[in-house]
């Protein structure tokens, strides 16, 4: 060895020292030793150098593993004892981790993607982690990028250097939060999840058994990567791990393991000892994502070994735990049986069945207390299967609280313990079912009057069955009669009760009965402590009296504290789950601990309290109790005001924005009224200077010959336009009667409007519906005005008319004349017509107002979308009648103009009133033409 490392030193020729450093590896096996004294800082002086050379690095790399690692053949393990094998490997560690620069130049090395180079080097980087790994984890920290080099190993096309990857992180990651973050914001949780999917799930082999030990390195008790991996949505990517298939047979040890491990990292995620918010979150995701579904169907499958088994249902009891939404769908889940049975029944069977597994019991206990964890509801729907009303007379079916009075009363002293606790917790900080529970009644044997079930637990407890049983009793008696004076009440009503506690409590027992003694104490001191008096043998002052007499209040109180020095109580207080290493140390509740912790105090107190300062104390309790009584009250009074308050806020802001919206609508559409009569005053005025120009320019054009046929053309065409003029005047008949409709509908309205009066004078309280009623009849006597001045036109436009009969000739004056005044009537009566529809309207809309307030807005809206269409409608009509008369002016100028080339004299619009001399002149004309 000797030899070896002065030619490593010396030798000038790089296959010298290749060699050197390759006899170096073959000896470092057996002569470790030797070796890694000798050898160690040649073999750093050679990664140093010769770094250009992979072959030699990935011997000295080699050669510094054999040396440095643990892992020896087992012949070795035989000859050398452990502890001598781990110093040593420890101190090779500590002389190479020296000099902090032989780390980092390791995790240069790492990064080379050479085989014969990575390999070795995550190797001995995975020793070095072993032996001395807070050490080395807090060089790779400081190190630059020395995190995210390891990280690019998950991405190795190589699975050997990917795999040995995976345990060198393992070892990285152990118990350093700070390298956990970085490792999981360096993208791992998707990597390892990848590779598990890969490897098959739970059908894959080791390597998903090493990635899911990575994964719980780094969520466990790790809060910021558990929150990062529900952010990240992987909680999804966990359901196809226990998707198992119906045939369950023949389940191999690695698909085992690999779903135990699965089940751990879900259990990680939603642990009782992780912060609330984050465990709610994760069950809450849990059942989104149908993880849980998927647990309950492994938990109700067959041929699942008993281990896996049990380990899913203690991950099923923490993913509802304390979740409303998980418990309500638990106690859902039925079991595949004929006919279905729940899932809680048939878990129940398992629990106080003596031939089951004692983990398995363990567990169902577990899934029990957690299924009632803060779930009211559920804990109604327990007690309610014990309560006369609700018990199956027919027997068909067994229910929750049958197995558990039967667990409570068999012979088996576990399930006793278990039955009693899962009743506990059925009645844990709940007053109203403690009350309840009292009505439960048993019958024991034929021929005897039932017992209640308080009674047959106090009878049960007297008749000295085994410790489990009496302390499974004594918690279940002392959680029901805590902070419930009325069950207080019942057990001292039975004069056997407090005799049997005191002299329990007097005598002088082994250690074994210490334990009973102790609870004895804490349910005689509980008698006391929610004693409302109402017995007067056993009132408080008596009681005390009775303990000062038969046991001493020294001994009282150390009797007491038994319970709290015991080491079973000290391991149950640790941690919720029910974790016993064997039946016989099965006697304390993690609840139950608490409910110790909380009493123990107060009844040590209440026992030296004289009877004026009980009574001092009763009555400030009283007091307190008026006040709170009162307070509580007005807070109610208040509360309930303000959200009156804000209701009324909210209405009344509503209103005013609609309002405000319907006035801004009315006001626009009011002056889109106004604007369409100005455009049709103007169309009016521009209509009849055109009429004028086309008379003077009829009276410039001159005679022409013309033939006889077009004469007598002309001739039909004029006596078609006197039909359309008869015509015209029939339409004006039904328009006049429309007019008359209208007038009269107009009278309904005004007496409507004062019956509307009338009724408004009793609505004292609605000052603006007055306001907005006295605006809509200024508006109905504009528009009854309106309606006025159109009659009169209407009249006048009728005189005109009949003035215009007898004139009449074959003249396309007299037809021009007629189409205006169709035009005009027509226009004018659609003016009417929408104007008295639009005050029908109105009126139904006061109407309306009056028998509802709140419907007023409505009513509004819809009368704004109404009066829109109905602009639109009579912005429609009047481009129509523009075109028609644009049409009409443009035919008779035509005839006009061919006439007077024919030679026809052609009288003007003006020359009406002299139509006998036109008639004349007509006939003079057709003489000289004839």
């Amino acid at each position: 060895i000797q030899k070896l490392c002065d030619r490593v030193a010396s030798s000038t020729l790089l296959d010298d020292r290749r060699d050197a450093v390759r006899a170096l590896k073959s000896l470092s096996k057996k002569y470790r030793l030797e070796v890694g004294i000798q050898a160690m800082e040649h073999l750093i002086h050679v990664l140093q150098t010769d770094r250009s050379d992979s072959e030699i690095i990935g011997y000295a790399l080699d050669t510094l593993y054999n040396v440095i690692s643990n892992d020896l053949e087992e012949e070795e393990q035989e000859e050398n004892s452990a502890k001598q094998v781990d110093d040593l490997g420890s101190q090779f560690t500590e002389i190479f981790i020296k000099q902090q620069e032989n780390v980092t130049l390791l995790l240069t090395l790492v990064e080379e993607f050479d085989f014969h180079v990575r390999w070795p080097g995550v190797k001995l980087l995975t020793s070095l982690l072993k032996q001395q790994g807070p050490q080395v984890q807090q060089i790779i920290l400081v190190s630059p990028m020395g995190v995210s080099r390891l990280m690019d190993l998950l991405a190795d096309s190589r699975e050997v250097i990917r795999n040995d990857g995976v345990l060198l992180l393992q070892q990285l990651t152990k118990s350093n939060a700070a390298i956990q973050k970085i490792v999981a914001f360096e993208n791992a949780f998707e990597r390892l999840l990848d590779i598990i999917t890969e490897e098959g799930n739970s059908d894959g082999g080791i390597v998903v058994e090493d990635c899911l030990l990575l994964l719980q390195n780094l969520l466990k008790n790790n809060n910021s990567n558990q929150n990062f991996f529900k952010e990240g949505s992987y909680i999804q990517r966990m359901k196809p791990w226990f998707e198992v298939g119906d045939d369950n047979c023949g389940w191999s040890a690695q698909k085992v393991t690999n779903l135990h491990l699965m089940l751990q990292l879900v259990r990680v995620l939603v642990s009782p000892t992780n912060p609330p918010g984050a465990t709610s979150s994760c069950q809450k995701a849990m059942f989104l994502c149908g993880l849980l579904q998927q647990l309950c169907t492994i938990l109700m499958a067959t041929g699942v070994p008993a281990d896996i088994l049990t380990e899913t249902i203690n991950t099923v009891s923490e993913v509802i735990r304390g979740c409303q939404t998980n418990q309500d769908y638990f106690a859902s889940v039925n079991a595949p049986s004929n006919p279905p049975r729940p899932a809680i029944v048939v878990l129940l069977m398992s629990m106080v069945n003596e031939r089951q597994p004692f983990v398995l019991r363990c567990a169902v206990l577990y899934c029990f207390q957690c299924f009632l964890y803060k779930n009211q509801k559920g804990q109604g729907e327990i007690v309610s299967t014990l309560l006369p009303s609700t018990i199956d007379a027919t027997g068909n079916s067994v229910s929750a609280g049958q197995l558990l009075c039967g667990g409570l009363f068999s012979t088996d002293s576990l399930s006793n313990w278990c039955a009693a606790v899962a009743l506990a917790h059925a009645l844990q900080e709940n007053g109203t079912l403690k009350e309840q529970l009292l009505r439960v009644q048993l019958a024991t044997s034929i021929g005897n009057p039932p017992v209640s079930l308080l009674q047959q637990c106090t009878n049960i407890l007297s008749q000295g069955s085994k410790v489990q049983t009496r302390v499974g009793l004594l918690m279940l008696l002392c959680t029901w009669l805590s902070n419930c004076s009325i069950a207080v009440t019942h057990f001292l009503h039975n004069p056997a009760n407090v005799p049997f506690l005191t002299g329990q409590i007097a005598e002088n027992l082994g250690e074994e009965e210490q334990l009973v003694q102790g609870l004895c104490a804490l349910l005689l001191g509980i008698s006391i402590y929610y004693n409302d008096n109402s017995l007067e043998n056993y009132r408080k002052e008596k009681l005390k009296q009775l303990i000062e007499k038969r046991i001493g209040r020294e001994n009282f109180i150390e009797k007491l504290g038994f319970i709290s020095k015991h080491e079973l109580y000290s391991r149950a207080a640790q941690k919720p789950q029910p974790s016993f290493s064997s039946p016989d140390h099965m006697m304390f509740d993690h609840e139950f601990t608490k409910l110790v912790k909380e009493l123990e105090g107060v009844i040590s107190k209440a026992i030296y309290k004289s009877s004026e300062e009980d009574k001092k104390e009763e009555e400030v309790k009283k007091t307190l109790e008026q006040h709170d009584n009162i307070v509580t009250h007005y807070k109610k009074v208040i509360r309930e005001q303000d959200q009156e308050l804000e209701e009324l806020k909210q209405r009344i802001n509503s209103l005013t924005s609609q309002n405000e919206q319907l006035q801004a609508t009315v006001t626009q559409q009011v002056s889109q009224i106004q604007q369409h009569k100005d455009q049709y005053n103007l169309l009016k005025v521009q209509l009849g200077k055109d009429t004028q120009h086309h008379n003077s320019h009829g009276d410039t054009l001159q005679m022409n010959g013309i033939q006889t046929e077009q004469v007598s053309k002309l001739k039909e065409e004029l006596e078609e336009w006197k039909n359309k003029h008869e015509l015209l005047q029939g339409q004006l008949k039904e328009k006049d009667s429309v007019i008359e409709k209208l007038n009269s509908s107009q009278l309904e309205m005004g007496a409507t409007e004062q019956s509307l009066q009338s009724r408004f004078g009793g609505l004292e309280h609605s000052n603006e519906l007055q306001k907005e009623l006295e605006m809509l009849r200024s508006q109905i006597q504009l528009q009854s005005a309106e309606i006025s001045k159109l009659q009169m036109e209407n009249q006048k436009l009728q005189v005109m008319n009949t003035a215009a009969d007898p004139m009449l000739g074959d003249s396309g004056a007299t037809a021009a004349t007629s189409s205006e005044l169709e035009a005009r009537l027509e226009q004018e009566i659609k003016e009417l017509k929408s104007q008295v529809k639009a005050l029908s309207e109105e009126k139904e809309s006061l109407k309306q107002q009056l028998d509802s307030s709140t419907s007023t807005v409505a009513i509004l809206q819809d009368k704004n979308s109404r009066l829109e269409r109905e602009v639109a409608e009579s912005k429609k009509e009047q481009d129509d009648l523009l075109v028609l008369l644009a049409d009409q002016d443009q035919k008779i100028s035509a005839q006009k103009m061919k006439l007077k080339d024919f030679g026809v004299a052609v009288e003007d619009e003006d020359d009406t009133e002299s139509g006998d001399q036109g008639d004349e002149d007509e006939d003079g004309d057709e003489e000289e033409q004839d």
